[in-house]
């Protein structure tokens, strides 16, 4: 009797080794490089999984993928149980991926000035009917790694989390930030609490080299910025 073969379709898989279900239940993150591929590919051939192959493909490029956003459809489809629509599920999904880190950067605006921040953060929080907090965080070039709101509602020292602004700067790299609120009242004038949190977050910035370069009031058609009063 001839022995059949067990499938290595995902489908078949126990529930934890399935990466679509992985994926699913615990996000996108958690995910290998080669459990990823294997969700775009959705089965493996007779001899080993989808992950397993994918593996195989990644070590073909060493790990890396832009090393695999590189081959083309002819070299992918050369590894056993890749055929023609799996090799270009494959190339279409790093493409994609070419394309978003290039809009990424086409995207992270450079602070320059006062009013460059205006023009950044006015369409976020220039017209709301609350008061939120937000912080730009900037490299050394100061350009726009990212930007955080920290609070909504009223501003107080106690809604202000230093520890959580300065954890943040350090895992983006960050060496500078800028604080930014709206008042929707439209007044321009700082308030005390305003100040207080400027100082607070300036201080601690300073022992690991982070610098606060501005605290920008935002309203609908107007901005205040410390950093052109030299309340800085």
């Amino acid at each position: 009797m001839k022995e059949t073969k067990p499938s290595f379709s995902i489908k078949n898989w126990s529930e934890d080794d399935r990466p679509r279900e992985k994926l699913l239940q615990k996000g996108k993150n958690i995910l290998s490089n080669a459990e990823l591929i294997a969700i775009l590919i959705g089965s493996g051939n007779r001899d080993e999984s989808a992950v397993a192959l994918s593996k195989r493909i990644l070590n073909s490029v060493e790990d890396n993928l832009n090393g695999l956003g590189k081959l083309s459809v002819s070299e992918l489809i050369k590894f056993k149980g890749i055929g023609e629509a799996k090799a270009v599920s494959i190339v279409a999904a790093l493409e994609l991926g070419r394309r978003r880190r290039g809009e990424e950067a086409l995207e992270r605006k450079k602070i320059t000035s006062s009013s460059s921040v205006f023009e950044l953060m006015q369409p976020i929080i220039g017209e709301l009917p609350h008061e939120e907090f937000w912080i730009v965080y900037l490299n050394n070039s100061n350009k726009v790694l990212q930007k955080i709101q920290l609070s909504k509602g009223g501003i107080t020292g106690t809604l202000v989390d230093v520890r959580l602004v300065l954890k943040t700067a350090l895992q983006l790299g960050a060496v500078g930030l800028i604080l930014t609120h709206n008042h929707p009242s439209g007044t321009l004038k700082p308030s005390q609490a305003d100040k207080n949190i400027t100082q607070k977050l300036k201080t601690a910035g300073e022992s690991l080299d982070i610098k606060v370069l501005d605290h920008v009031i935002i309203t609908e058609k107007a901005y205040f910025s410390f950093a052109d009063e030299n309340l800085l």
